[in-house]
């Protein structure tokens, strides 16, 4: 399986009260192409700060990042942005559109800022729109959307610049039950439709049986056991790891 993402040995320190503190310890981690990876973990076990590393965004202490088959610590700050532009596409919990920019404009920034043809843009941005119900909502701007509406806004795109591996730090956060839920399907729709791989980062344990492998992160680093495989995962079977790690 060709790796979208793999990390060697990585650490993240950082300076707390005149201390050395460890926010990754040795992570070891993989993504393949077409795989939906979960990494778990309590508020401040490195979640974020894991996915900052992973896209180039921050740079490790120790250890390697390979995105796409690159090592990022051979790569200029301006390399790795072009490569990350390239290569990645973000969901985030707080959905970072542009507040003077309508659904349309927003999911259109990423190929504007890919230098792609204007005239190109419809063929790809309205497929998404109507697959995604916000077809309707084209021209509106993010404070007349609901979340799950802004969600989906910022899926599509994340999506539309065609970048094979989607990062979501806890996509569902702010969301309800049931548009949480339509924002996972979707995600999960990437993978088996579209042939993304998405590595997820969250504490719901309903989010991550969408998950095709489950990891969890403690004290910064990824335990060996256990690690949950999907399809199929149950709530139970999350809660039951995660009662085992005491998390």
């Amino acid at each position: 399986m060709t790796r979208l993402v793999e990390t060697r040995d990585l650490y993240r320190f950082q300076q707390q009260d005149g201390q050395k503190i460890a926010i990754l310890r040795g992570v070891e981690l993989s993504v393949g192409e077409r795989e939906f990876v979960c990494v778990m973990g309590p508020s401040g076990s490195g979640k974020s700060t894991l996915l900052h590393l992973v896209s180039g965004l921050d740079e490790p202490s120790a250890g390697k990042v390979f995105l796409a088959g690159q090592d990022l610590s051979a790569l200029s700050v301006e390399q790795r942005t072009l490569h990350r532009r390239r290569s990645v596409g973000y969901v985030f919990q707080f959905f970072n559109l542009l507040p003077n920019l309508s659904v349309r404009e927003n999911v259109a920034l990423p190929l504007a800022i890919a230098g792609r043809p204007a005239a190109s843009h419809g063929a790809l941005i309205d497929p998404l729109l109507e697959r995604f119900g916000i077809a309707a909502r084209a021209e509106a701007l993010p404070h007349q959307l609901s979340g799950g509406e802004m969600q989906r806004t910022s899926i599509a795109r994340a999506l539309v610049g065609g970048q094979k591996l989607i990062l979501a730090d806890e996509p569902t956060g702010n969301l309800s039950q049931k548009a949480g839920l339509e924002v996972m399907q979707l995600l999960r729709k990437a993978v088996d439709r579209d042939g993304r791989s998405v590595l997820l980062v969250t504490h719901n344990p309903r989010d991550a049986c969408f998950a095709d492998r489950v990891l969890f992160l403690v004290d910064g680093e990824i335990v060996k056991e256990p690690v949950l495989k999907g399809p199929g995962l149950k709530v139970e079977d999350v809660h039951a790891a995660l009662a085992q790690l005491a998390i």
